[in-house]
């Protein structure tokens, strides 16, 4: 047994000391940041992978708005490949795999596989795979009863505006315009399709120009996976998918079966962007870099619901944990970044964060009292909120039970669940509107953080920072004090 000399600090034992600025205005920052060694995104947040934080509406708001949401894994692998490819289709240069029909098919056929897909087109082919016209909603909802098939109520071939597939995204904006239309085929030279552009892909980069996109110009978006049998198939899905990075979710990431289930996913797939985690110390950092790990989420028990600490004893105070980490990375000799993951609960906590050498911070409570986040507001003593749950909270540990083993939470029976050990709670957040609003906040405290830093981006924050400990009077002092709020 040995007890640690130095104390263990989180966000509010401490205060950064303000240095001189040459910073005028707070657009002069820069917030962007490594998400993995090979991802960047133009804010530095992401939203957690729970279940009642992000499914695909949020996952989009947040590419939008410059970060990224990771899809929680307590889905049917089929449910969470459908999510990550509605993310990627939200958006994009070029849709590569457009919906198609047949001119064959009847027109009711058509409007159920639009209404399906929500989508408002589908390009009609032939057998060859041959382009042979465009059919809209317009046309099957206006169309005559008497005109029961696809060919005959489509605009055909020769009245098509097409494009062929080197043409550029200003180019498709000028055709788009003149011929007043909102889809555009790109076809291959054997006249064979490439993709669709539509105008909606043409005014999304104007309308988010912020967004975090991938090469493609489609949004970034990443998945979680597990450790248990299955979870190769599922990263082997969501890769195929086109999710952008894969988070290896597991509460104790210093442990023998993370450290081999990263060391799988490097071998089988080479080029994946794995985050890997949570962590706490710097060997544990430092044995998840040195097993192929893109990036490292830290947090052990400092989130909001999370209750680790106080069942198991075991955690270690955030800001301590983040700055340990970052020592333990730098020592494997892997030159990748750290997610700051829990604890955040104003904008200066994120600011911390990313003095103490953390490139983004992780996200969940904040974020579920959203209108993005699943699940609908419900009133409680007249005012809006809605649920939110740790993913070790009781019900959310059956529910992965569940998932896991193909059966329902109803089928368990009384002994299952008290086999549960919880470390978490599920909790009721109040009701926060868009998720933008509470990006635009915690962005605002950051661009403010760094003009207070002297640092033009978040990298010259952290080689700046110098941090002070403070009294529970310091804390109070921080704060309002002395005066009613209004």
């Amino acid at each position: 047994m040995k007890i640690r000399p130095s104390k263990g600090l989180t966000f509010d034992d401490v205060l950064l000391l303000p240095r001189r600025s040459s910073i005028s205005s707070r657009r002069q920052v820069d917030t962007s940041t490594r998400l993995t060694d090979r991802i960047r995104i133009n804010i530095p947040v992401v939203s957690a992978n729970m279940d009642t934080v992000t499914e695909t509406s949020m996952a989009i708001a947040m590419a939008n708005a410059g970060g990224i949401g990771i899809i929680h894994r307590f889905m049917p692998i089929e449910i969470q490949v459908k999510q990550i490819k509605l993310v990627k289709r939200a958006q994009a240069v070029m849709v590569e795999h457009p919906y198609c029909i047949d001119g064959y098919a009847s027109v009711i056929q058509a409007r159920e596989l639009m209404r399906k897909y929500d989508v408002g087109g589908l390009v009609v082919i032939e057998g060859s795979g041959q382009v042979i016209g465009i059919v809209t909603m317009r046309d099957v909802n206006l169309a005559p009863p008497k005109l029961t098939q696809v060919s005959e109520v489509m605009t055909g071939r020769d009245r098509l505006i097409t494009a062929n597939s080197n043409i550029s995204l200003e180019e498709a904006r000028i055709l788009l315009y003149e011929h007043r239309i909102e889809k555009l085929p790109v076809l291959n030279s054997d006249g064979t399709l490439k993709g669709l552009i539509t105008s909606q892909d043409v005014i999304k980069p104007v309308q988010n120009p912020f967004a975090a996109l991938d090469e493609k110009g489609r949004l970034l978006v990443g998945g979680a996976i597990g450790i248990n049998k299955g979870e190769m198939e599922r990263a082997a899905s969501l890769l195929e998918a086109g999710v952008d990075v894969l988070v290896l979710d597991i509460a104790h990431g210093h442990a023998d079966h993370c450290i081999s289930m990263i060391r799988n996913l490097r071998s089988q797939f080479h080029e994946a962007q794995i985050i890997a985690g949570n962590v706490a110390s710097r060997e544990g950092a430092r044995e998840l870099a040195e097993a192929g790990a893109s990036a490292i989420k830290v947090g052990i028990g400092p989130g909001s619901i999370c209750t680790t600490r106080i069942v198991t004893g075991f955690g270690v105070p955030q800001l301590t944990a983040i700055i340990d980490s970052v020592e333990g990375v730098r020592e494997s000799g892997c030159n990748i970044p750290i997610i700051a993951d829990g604890g955040i609960q104003k904008g200066g906590d994120m600011v911390k964060a990313l003095a103490a050498g953390a490139e983004s911070v992780m996200i969940g409570s904040m974020f579920a009292g959203t209108e993005e986040a699943p699940g609908l507001p419900v009133i409680r003593d007249g005012q809006k909120v809605k649920i939110v749950r740790g993913m070790a909270s009781l019900a959310a540990t059956m529910g992965r039970w569940a998932v896991e083993h193909g059966r329902d939470e109803s089928a368990e029976d009384q002994e299952d669940w008290m086999k549960v050990v919880p470390e978490g709670v599920e909790a009721v957040v109040p009701y926060r509107g868009n998720v933008g609003e509470v990006l635009h906040q915690l962005v605002g405290g950051l661009r403010s953080g760094l003009s207070y830093g002297g640092a033009e981006n978040i990298r010259i924050l952290h080689e700046n920072a110098e941090f002070i400990e403070i009294t529970p009077a310091g804390i109070r002092e921080s704060g309002s004090h002395d005066v009613k709020r209004l």
